[in-house]
């Protein structure tokens, strides 16, 4: 998902003076992230089906809502908010903010010590009661069920993520795909329109070291050009959607690699039939796929699969798969127009996720060791430009033709010029498929400010046992962290709403209404 920073993605912080700030141990494990306002999403004609069976649900969202993003009215906001949850996720964010902090944790999390059962359990039950609950869906569909429904009744729609991620055999990316499998048919399970995408990582159904052989071989034949006779089945570099650019780093092959073996071919048959399985599922169930982005080590890769499944499920008028663009690469405006224009010439519909880029970091700790160019910009001004830029490009072709566009970002400026353009060329809620997206538990203000706009917005919900969704949670920490220090905005209305709940209480209701 998106950040108001230049990263997606990041790790896990740590937590332990919340169990002193709060009231008891018990509202900590029974504290969900804030369930604001009452509005129920309207159904989605854009994204209907016929195996959803289920009552339209109702709305009192209002046809005509205004343009200007109401993101200060704390009130509004908070006001339904039971003060024990306001607390609780005032705190979470405060500490999700502290740099210090989550390098503390961070390092806990990932020591030796986590070998240990007893510290295992311990920081496990740390985390259980404040970031799982504050940032995770639940450990089972069903759990994530209820939480679903919790966002549906503040007007705001669910991107499910079983959030598992990376993988080394074929066993684990079976079990793996029965659990999106599942994902499916948990969202299916709810009524129209509560559920706007599924999403999956190719990391988790793919075992990791034949997604960095596919991206080395497409790296060499883009370098080789005709003198390589590399050939990767269902893929011809003529008839395809492009993956590289001019400006797309290659600097992770240096050498020609030795061509797929027997059994990489019969892992890649395989890795290829889970993800149909999982886009037929979707296409059946009138659910759309976002597929995350990885670092620029394995994103040939994760291309490769995305825009092949593309070209085979988004041949109607909605697109069913959604690739995701990083908009922090200085290649992502320059990829992304060659993907859409080829899209455009084989007749499909492009389905496209933009944020603004998980794992700088690592790239530019990677870049600066091999002595070359980082592949992120240099600058959080560029990214901003380049996100915007791409947003406008892909709004417009939203406006013209069937492409479908999820733009997830916490940042308050992008979200206000992509929701004033899309209103300038008459897309909106229920025209045009374009969804504002945030990750569940933050930049709250600015998913209520974009839905009470007229727009349809989703909260990005992972879920799974907390053993699996740890690697989530710690990469959320380590490379968001100018993400977690954007929920400022956040953290202070949170603070405005507790203050005026304790002067209603101490002084009588007039002196509570400021």
């Amino acid at each position: 998902m998106a950040t108001a920073a230049t990263t997606k993605a990041g790790r896990r912080p740590t937590l332990l003076l919340l169990r002193h700030l709060t009231s008891s141990p018990s509202s900590l494990s029974a504290a969900p992230p804030l369930t604001l306002g009452h509005a129920l999403p309207e159904p989605d004609p854009d994204f209907s089906h016929p195996h959803h069976h289920h009552a339209p649900a109702t709305t009192t969202t209002t046809p005509h809502a205004s343009l200007a993003l109401q993101l200060d009215d704390h009130r509004q906001l908070f006001g339904s908010v039971p003060a024990s949850k306001l607390l609780h996720a005032s705190l979470v964010l405060q500490v999700a903010a502290s740099e210090h902090l989550v390098d503390l944790g961070t390092r806990a999390m990932t020591s030796r010590l986590m070998d240990v059962e007893p510290f295992r359990r311990m920081v496990y039950g740390v985390v259980r009661r404040t970031f799982y609950e504050h940032f995770c869906a639940g450990e089972t569909p069903s759990a994530a069920r209820e939480r679903v429904r919790e966002v549906n009744r503040a007007g705001l729609r669910a991107m499910l993520d079983f959030a598992v991620e990376y993988t080394a055999d074929n066993d684990a990316c079976d079990r793996n795909l029965e659990g999106f499998l599942d994902t499916v048919d948990c969202a299916v399970s709810l009524p129209p329109s509560s559920v706007s995408f599924v999403v999956v990582k190719i990391t988790a159904i793919t075992p990791l070291s034949l997604l960095q052989r596919i991206s080395d071989l497409l790296r060499w034949q883009q370098v080789a050009k005709p003198s390589s006779s590399f050939h990767l089945p269902w893929h011809n570099p003529e008839t395809s959607i492009p993956i590289f650019s001019k400006s797309t780093p290659l600097y992770h092959t240096s050498t020609q690699p030795p061509h797929l073996t027997p059994q990489e071919l019969q892992d890649l048959h395989l890795a290829r039939t889970r993800l149909h399985k999982l886009c037929l599922r979707c296409s059946q169930s009138g659910l759309p796929l976002t597929v995350d982005a990885e670092d620029t080590n394995l994103q040939p890769a994760i291309d490769f699969f995305t825009y092949t499944a593309a070209i085979e499920h988004n041949t109607s008028h909605t697109p069913v798969v959604y690739n995701t663009i990083q908009a922090y690469l200085k290649d992502a405006k320059e990829r992304l127009v060659l993907a859409t224009r080829a899209a455009d010439e084989m007749g499909i519909a492009m389905g496209i996720k933009l944020v603004r880029g998980a794992y700088m970091s690592s790239e530019r700790k990677l870049a600066s060791e091999l002595g070359v160019e980082s592949p992120v910009h240099d600058t959080i001004g560029e990214t901003h430009a380049c996100y915007d830029d791409c947003a406008g490009y892909m709004i417009d072709r939203v406006g013209s033709g069937s492409d479908g566009l999820v733009l997830a970002s916490h940042n308050a400026e992008s979200g206000t010029l992509a929701a004033r353009k899309a209103r300038e060329i008459g897309v909106g809620k229920g025209k045009g498929r374009v969804e504002f997206a945030q990750l569940y538990g933050m930049a709250e203000s600015l998913s209520m400010g974009l839905k009470d706009a007229g727009f349809r917005v989703s909260k990005y919900m992972p879920f799974g046992p907390i053993e699996v969704v740890m690697p989530y949670l710690i990469r959320r920490a380590e490379e968001n962290r100018g993400m977690l220090s954007t929920s400022a905005i956040d953290r202070e209305l949170m603070r405005k709403e507790l203050k005026r709940r304790v002067k209603a209480a101490v002084f009588g209701t007039s002196k509570g209404q400021e």
